[in-house]
């Protein structure tokens, strides 16, 4: 297994590259080779045989130096589904990596039970992240990558709202002049319903005749 040969040279070790590639050619690695392959896929989760050939433990991590690398791993053994679990710090040339069925088979060849009873647990520099971190930090790297999509459809949301009120000011402007005229309408027939009648003229009294002159008095014979 071509994976094989690649653990025991170290992992991660960066390849010196021809002056002639472009900056893309010595950044980006678009596929995975055939001389390639993914911790996750092979190693990460692989199970440690010992001297009997049963299984000690499972590899967790990958311990890496300043040169980037591979140096050991962490192997978990003992406990049960996780809880307590003693995390083992293991050298990488002293484990064998072997193909077997297809399949990297990882032991310890002169590993004992006894051997690992007494070997010291691995002490991480750093503690380990609590899932809420972990969560908190995908969230994080998930706004981090949807921001600038958000940005992009506020942008184009705010152009079509732009465009929709341009659209639609002559309508606007025509719905308020008739909505004005309406209200105009409605004040003059308010003002013409409560506006007090003005009173009828009184009728004319009848002229009173003037009195008539008393009829001179005839003279006594």
């Amino acid at each position: 297994m071509k994976h094989i040969s690649l653990l025991a040279a170290g992992l991660l070790v960066a390849t010196p590259l021809a002056a002639t590639l472009s900056w893309a050619d010595t950044v980006f690695v678009p596929a995975q080779t055939d001389a390639q392959y993914l911790a996750k896929d092979h190693l990460i989760g692989a199970k440690v045989h010992g001297k009997e050939g049963t299984i000690v433990g499972d590899v967790e991590d990958l311990i890496i130096n300043d040169q980037n690398q591979v140096v050991g791993v962490v192997m978990g053994t003992g406990g049960y589904l996780g809880w307590a679990e003693k995390k083992v710090g293991v050298d990488l040339s002293s484990l064998k990596f072997e193909e077997k069925d297809g399949k990297l088979f990882v032991s310890l060849p002169d590993l004992t039970k006894e051997t690992l009873d007494t070997a010291p647990e691995f002490q991480r520099k750093k503690p380990a992240k609590s899932l809420l971190e972990r969560a908190k930090e995908k969230v994080n790297e998930f706004s981090d990558k949807s921001k600038p999509q958000l940005d992009d459809a506020k942008q184009k949301a705010q152009e079509a709202l732009d465009k929709a009120k341009e659209a639609a000011a002559p309508a606007i402007e025509k719905a308020k002049e008739a909505v004005s005229g309406a209200i105009d309408s409605a004040k003059e027939a308010v003002d013409s319903a409560t506006k007090p009648s003005e009173p009828a003229p009184a009728p004319e009294a009848p002229a009173t005749p003037a009195p008539s002159e008393p009829a001179p008095a005839t003279p006594a014979p």
